[in-house]
């Protein structure tokens, strides 16, 4: 089965009680039994819920996995996979990365003894200078957010196979439509499906997705244990999500790739960075692991100006001034001071996330109107 087809039919079966079409809204908390421990599947919804489990069927088929877990949130699915660790335990992380992200790893999972080591893993073999033997976790994304910067995801499977460490891609910017990091030997993939899985900004939630039983496992015990699922009306949405993932993508990268171009030619740009360009530093990588570049476009002003940074968000019509990104329609947010303001300065500074940094997530509207909508923005006096 093709991914647009499995969009819309990956995973999925007719609702066993009457042939529904579309996996109803399973709106309980517990599940009658015949006999203690007889059910038909489900017995509290912590554990399972049939809505919920038909948008897990959707996450693995449409990232080739074979198992997936939907979460209450992105974080709360990066979180289960940090729980696979213990006190003295290290992670080598790219140091461009999710500032929600970020802070879980030093706020939180510093706290219980594990270390982090945020390296800049544009070249994979960096990484090997950061690998001991209580290295037991490599932490990727690519593009990374918000400087789309591409990691090599054979280049970093190879290293972690070696090392018998385990390897998460969030894989939240590109999609499965546009990269399926499982296909490449990487053992986890992780999404925060608030943005395009959902697509449709009314959902919060987390997904992830494996190929081994032993590792859903013990993924799967830990989210039941610690009761980070997300609801059965939000699983119904990414549900409905999801069928329309392929159409959407495809308007998103064409629009990204106009917006990308005519921020590049203005004269009040400074930097546009988009994977697309042939001047991007690893565009060659990202031909040969992505089958698009997507719809999210980073760009400063000239000479790192705040003031005009802000200006332009602040002016702007068509895109919204708004936290997260992925859906439908067009957002524009300022990282220093939104996404990853949790994020030091000093530590922001050395990635690019400088204080003139804008993140656009393109949506589908009509390109000519996006255009239009920067250009006023860029251009007010």
């Amino acid at each position: 089965m093709k991914f647009n087809t499995k969009t819309i039919h990956g995973g999925q079966q007719p609702d066993a009680a009457y042939g529904a079409v579309m996996p109803p809204i399973y709106q309980t908390s517990t599940f009658a039994q015949a006999t203690p421990g007889g059910h038909k599947g489900y017995e509290y919804a912590r554990s399972g819920n049939p809505t919920r489990h038909a948008l897990e069927n959707a996450f693995a088929s449409i990232e080739n996995g074979t198992h997936g877990l939907a979460f209450s949130s992105g974080l709360a699915a990066i979180d289960t996979i940090l729980k696979l660790l213990k006190h003295g335990d290290e992670v080598i992380s790219t140091n461009d990365l999710y500032g929600g992200t970020y802070r879980l790893f030093t706020k939180i999972f510093e706290n219980f003894g594990v270390k982090f080591h945020f390296i800049g893993m544009q070249n994979a073999k960096d990484i090997e200078n950061y690998i001991n033997d209580k290295t037991k976790l490599i932490w990727v994304e690519t593009p990374t957010n918000p400087m789309l910067n591409i990691i090599d995801i054979v280049a970093t499977v190879n290293i972690a196979k070696a090392h018998n460490v385990l390897l998460a891609v969030d894989n939240t910017f590109a999609t499965p439509y546009l990269q399926r990091p499982l296909d490449f030997g990487a053992d986890i993939v992780m999404h925060s499906a608030t943005k395009y899985l959902g697509g449709h900004s009314d959902l919060v939630m987390g997904a992830l997705i494996v190929k081994d039983k032993e590792l859903a496992d013990r993924l799967y015990f830990i989210q039941n244990a610690s009761g980070a699922i997300c609801g059965p009306q939000d699983a119904f949405l990414a549900l409905r999500g999801i069928k329309t993932l392929h159409i959407r993508m495809q308007r998103h990268c064409e629009n990204g790739k106009a917006v990308a171009e005519y921020l590049a030619k203005h004269p009040k740009i400074e930097n546009v960075y988009w994977p697309g360009f042939e001047t991007h530093p690893n565009h060659a990588i990202a031909i040969t692991q992505m089958r698009g570049f997507g719809g999210m476009v980073s760009f400063t002003t000239k000479g790192n100006n705040y003031d005009e940074a802000i200006k332009i968000v602040e002016h702007l019509k068509v895109f919204t001034l708004a936290e997260s990104l992925g859906g439908v329609e067009s957002l524009a947010g300022h990282p220093a001071s939104m996404t990853h303001a949790s994020i030091p300065k000093a530590e922001r500074e050395k990635i690019g996330v400088v204080d003139s940094l804008i993140r656009l997530s393109v949506g589908i509207e009509d390109e000519d109107d996006l255009i239009a909508d920067l250009k006023q923005a860029i251009e007010v006096q």
